[in-house]
């Protein structure tokens, strides 16, 4: 079995992260430091090179469930949680859901609190941020859920949970697997229907914003087009 530790010590990648930081380090010999040690078909950074390659690089990586990566051959379900937790802390690391009483002023707010986790979602899911008349966050939930193209997003259905929540507004928001966040002419007709609910319903809709991992889209910003 080849190992990490078999290594001279200024080529182990654990030192030399200890020592210089994880910046120094290539995409395969972070891995490798999950992985620890390879097995007897393969040594541990031909283990991390084949799984950049499976999967087209980290972002790939990252978005493999858990039990994809336990049946892949010398992982098993110990090494497939700590990649799962890896990525899903550096997820945490970067943006988080907005709290409840927060602020949100703008779609950049939108973008921050919630690119890191939607951007990387293998599908499409639209998510709604209720607010209260101060614009602060009363509620947040995934309402729907769809597929690599697509979401289905009955407006009837999402306005019964935000009259259910007692909210006076809400932003919208969903993200595109594609990585391009421009909006689709259904993401732009959805909005306009949404908009006309909410205007029957006493809920002002402020936004729907779009967000990938190549940035986010606000439609209100362009004009509802």
């Amino acid at each position: 079995m080849s190992n990490l530790k078999a290594l001279p010590g200024g080529e182990r990648p654990r030192e030399r992260m200890m020592a210089n930081g994880p910046e120094g380090l290539s995409d395969a010999e972070l891995i490798a430091v999950l992985l620890g040690s390879g097995n007897r078909q393969q040594s541990v950074f031909d283990m991390a090179g084949n799984l950049l390659e499976m999967y087209g690089g980290i972002h790939g990586i990252g978005r493999a469930s858990g039990a994809a990566l336990a049946k892949l051959e010398g992982l098993g379900h110990a090494r497939a949680c700590a990649i799962g937790a890896a990525f899903e802390l550096g997820r945490r690391a970067t943006g988080h859901r907005p709290r409840l009483g927060q602020r949100l002023g703008q779609a950049s707010d939108v973008w921050t609190h919630l690119r890191a986790r939607l951007c990387h979602k293998p599908v499409e899911e639209f998510w709604a941020l209720g607010l209260d008349v101060r614009h602060r966050v009363r509620f947040e939930s995934c309402l729907a859920r769809g597929c690599l193209t697509g979401v289905e997003v009955h407006p009837r259905d999402i306005f019964r949970v935000l009259i259910q929540q007692g909210v006076a507004a809400v932003i919208f928001c969903h993200n595109h697997p594609s990585g391009d966040p421009c909006p689709s002419r259904e993401d732009i007709d959805l909005t306009h229907r949404l908009r006309e609910v909410g205007q029957l319903c006493g809920i002002s809709v402020l936004d729907h914003v779009v967000v990938a991992q190549e940035g986010y889209v606000s439609i209100a910003e362009r004009g509802w087009e």
